[in-house]
């Protein structure tokens, strides 16, 4: 019988096609970084186009291959290969038809790995059943996240991210898209968590 998961491990399925294990963590490397190793299921989504404000984000490719959105451009990345997004620079990712391997860096640290394990405790609960969120509690939810850390990630585009594979309520990308701006006034009703 298998023991309980280690604090070292994210699995964040059904809300997100991955899974990921913290290599070095913030307190590891005195918050000069965040690296993680990730799994990344086939068709995996992505996130929204998203900023990092204070912090740059790399990918590196171990196994498979994984797309990047940056300076309005997909381009891909196969075994041996890396991006890397400045800070505050919109990014996005997807993974494409076949089970990939990452490691992903955020330097400096900051509140990143605080906010992955939120993320985390969240889809692990149940109250993000599934990112994009389809229904209002999880859009709440996911509202109430992204206002909790501003200085670690913001989304800049619509919900359905660049990829037009994330859908909100069944639409994807035009002028039928959504995203989190208009939650963001829900969650500012609840108060921050102290940093």
């Amino acid at each position: 019988m298998a023991g309980p998961p280690s604090d070292r491990e994210f699995d964040f399925h059904p809300g997100m096609d991955m899974r990921w294990e913290v290599a070095r963590s913030t307190e590891e490397t005195s918050g000069e970084v965040f690296e993680s190793t990730n799994w990344l299921d086939p068709g995996m989504p992505g996130p929204p186009v998203h900023v990092h404000p204070n912090a740059e984000e790399s990918f590196e490719v171990i196994e498979g291959s994984l797309e990047v959105f940056k300076d309005g451009e997909w381009a891909t990345f196969g075994p041996g290969e890396a991006a890397t997004v400045p800070a505050g620079a919109p990014h996005t990712l997807r993974n494409g038809d076949e089970a990939s391997k990452i490691v992903t860096r955020l330097r400096p640290a900051g509140r990143s790995e605080a906010f992955f394990r939120h993320l985390h405790s969240l889809i692990r609960e149940g109250k993000l059943k599934r990112l994009p969120p389809k229904e209002p509690r999880s859009a709440i939810y996911a509202a109430m996240l992204f206002n909790n850390y501003p200085d670690v990630t913001r989304v800049t585009g619509p919900l359905s991210g660049a990829s037009g594979r994330w859908p909100f309520s069944g639409e994807g990308l035009g002028s039928g898209s959504r995203s989190l701006m208009p939650l963001h006034g829900v969650a500012t009703i609840f108060p921050r968590r102290p940093s």
